[in-house]
């Protein structure tokens, strides 16, 4: 029931159910229907050998031991039902008959989950079952399962979920209730219909099982799909362009995109469509959206992406649509740094696919992490800390939420022309005893001085980031003060760190020097300060000794400055006050920003 899907592409030798099939899949014909020669099936095989290592194939063992999990859940919903509803007057033989299921989405109904990778789930449920129910004698319920550990609710959230441990698998299962008397086990979630009269929260706990479903239908070889999805997941894993929640692509973006490519090549093997998407993605006319199919036209009255009517919508950098009712831009928190870094990784994905698929390099070369810590010469490492080590997981996904504002403010910094943020949390090096600590890195890249009249080396530019710095830490307090999950000993801190001081904050190993990363687009400025890192501390701190690293002097908020010297590292105070971002970080930007910068020495079409 909760099983990979299998294979149902039609028989390809049929001219007719080809034609068929391209004319039914996606909003365009097809760029090419190829079939594969046989290098492009070797390449395939050499592909898959690649990726064992990388340990994103499970083995049928543990296949089927989360197949039992799920299904045990199944098993509790049902049983669950089955109490409440006799606990409400309903007749036993009827109650035995209301039925629940449990659903899977994301990346295991998409079958490309890695080793040891969570399960997203959906618990679905009748009419006569709230969703006060699932979060009191549900979770009850729960509590008593030998198998759930680290069980906790979040209630409160945009999308409410119950987040556990069940016999070593990390489950998110979310909840939905049908105006329906019961839920038998073939409930197809596809029907419009089914949203009928439902409230917002459980439309969106059903968008991701509507979505998945319907991008699995979309594709002509759901098993090219999945393997050159795995490789392009692992790709941006690798690359530190998978995350959502900080403004680059999160898994279900990542599936449509490939699942595009896999429309406008339907005959590919996955090797060519890797090279395909590279291709394709590299010189896309963003903020031309990307759809998977035409829009339904279903009038319930939900609100759907479509920038004709919604202005907000006009504004969104890098749209990719899901293709359930109602439909959304999957990429809302997409800025223009995190759309430059992208865009960069595609234009260097796909030179390195066609030396690949010329057999000039392997495929280890496509997942070589780039050298982000030799990539700028300046960085603002956050730091968020606490006293135990379920308030730090807290605390961080508090702050990591907040992170992208953060970026949009950098950002509007007219000489700041990229913020790089790498999604990966580090560690200290040298943990402070009862303390937990999380760090985050932002890399600067700054606009070239102009040269002035009375000066052949240029103007120095003169930046102040504290505003920013101080205006972020406000944010991320007064959120968590809101939330009431703000607690004694949580406390972040930004500072500047110069690369060549990395040393104290990660380990050597991160810091060698890799393969030459293109910095043409990039062109960093210094900024200086006799060596001292600036830092913003929350108002709740009163020990500020214990704050100070030893590799660094703190900065109060309101006093020192920092330097911005495009020509050199000289100690000078200077400021320039930097205007704070919105809630929405695109918010801001003109549609100017929009025209991207197209390559044109290849040939490809361009379809959304």
């Amino acid at each position: 029931m909760w099983s990979a899907q299998s294979n149902n592409n039609s028989n390809p030798n049929s001219a007719s159910n080809e034609k068929n099939n391209l004319r039914t899949l996606g909003m365009t014909s097809a760029i090419s229907v190829a079939e594969p020669k046989p290098m492009d099936i070797s390449r395939t095989n050499e592909l898959k050998e690649a990726l064992k290592p990388y340990n994103v194939f499970e083995s049928e063992e543990e296949l089927n031991h989360r197949m039992e999990i799920l299904s045990k859940l199944n098993a509790l919903v049902k049983q669950w039902i089955r109490d409440t509803s006799i606990a409400r007057n309903m007749p036993p033989n009827v109650a035995e008959q209301v039925g629940g299921k449990i659903y899977t989405f994301g990346s295991y109904r998409l079958g490309v989950h890695h080793k040891g990778a969570d399960i997203d789930a959906l618990c679905v449920v009748p009419r006569h079952i709230y969703r006060q129910d699932y979060f009191t004698s549900f979770f009850d319920l729960l509590k008593m399962q030998e198998e759930v550990t680290d069980l906790r609710a979040v209630e409160e959230a945009f999308v409410p979920v119950i987040k556990m441990n069940f016999d070593g698998i990390e489950i998110d299962m979310l909840f939905a209730k049908l105006t329906l008397k019961e839920i038998p086990d073939s409930m197809d979630l596809r029907d419009d219909m089914l949203l009928k009269n439902l409230d917002q929260k459980c439309v969106r706990s059903l968008n991701g099982c509507r979505v998945t479903d319907e991008i699995l239908r979309l594709v002509p070889n759901i098993e090219n799909f999945r393997l050159a999805l795995r490789a392009i997941k692992l790709w941006a894993k690798r690359h530190g362009i998978y995350s959502n929640v900080l403004g680059y692509l999160g898994g279900v973006s990542w599936a449509m995109l490939v699942a595009r490519t896999c429309q406008l090549y339907p005959n590919a093997v996955a090797a060519t469509l890797i090279e395909k998407f590279f291709l394709v993605f590299s010189q896309w006319k963003w903020p031309q959206p990307v759809l998977l199919k035409q829009p339904d036209n279903v009038n319930l009255g939900y609100p759907v992406w479509d920038p004709r009517v919604n202005v907000a919508d006009r504004y969104h950098l890098m749209p990719i649509i899901t293709p359930a009712y109602p439909q959304q831009n999957s990429t809302f928190n997409v800025s223009v740094s995190t759309r430059t870094i992208m865009q960069e990784a595609f234009e260097n994905g796909l030179a390195i696919t066609e030396e690949i698929i010329m057999g000039k390099a392997t495929w280890d070369k496509l997942f070589e992490p780039p050298n982000f810590f030799g990539k700028y010469k300046h960085y603002i490492v956050l730091l968020a800390k606490s006293l135990s080590a379920e308030d730090q997981l807290e605390w961080c996904g508090l702050v990591e939420s907040k992170i992208r504002h953060l970026i949009g403010m950098l950002e509007r910094n007219p000489h700041i022309t990229l913020a790089h943020v790498n999604p990966e949390a580090f560690p200290p090096l040298n943990p402070e005893s009862g303390k937990h600590c999380s760090m985050w890195f932002i890399g600067l890249a700054f606009s070239k001085c102009e040269k002035s009249e009375k000066s052949e080396k240029g103007e120095n530019i003169n930046v102040d980031l504290t505003y920013d710095i101080k205006s972020f830490v406000d944010t991320v307090e007064r959120q968590a003060e809101q939330i009431n999950m703000f607690k004694e000993g949580m406390w972040i801190e930004a500072k500047h760190v110069k690369r060549k001081d990395l040393h104290t904050y990660v380990s050597p190993s991160l810091l060698k020097k890799e393969r030459k990363v293109s910095s043409s687009m990039h062109r960093n400025g210094n900024i200086a300060g006799n060596g001292n890192s600036g830092s913003v501390s929350p108002r709740s701190q009163g020990d500020t000794s214990s704050r100070k690293r030893l590799s660094d002097q703190t900065l109060d908020a309101c006093g020192k400055k920092r330097r911005i010297n495009e020509a050199e590292e000289q100690a000078e105070n200077t400021s320039l006050v930097v205007q704070s971002c919105g809630e929405d970080s695109n918010s801001g930007f003109s549609m100017d920003e929009y025209k991207p910068t197209l390559s044109t020495n290849k040939d490809v079409r361009y379809y959304t």
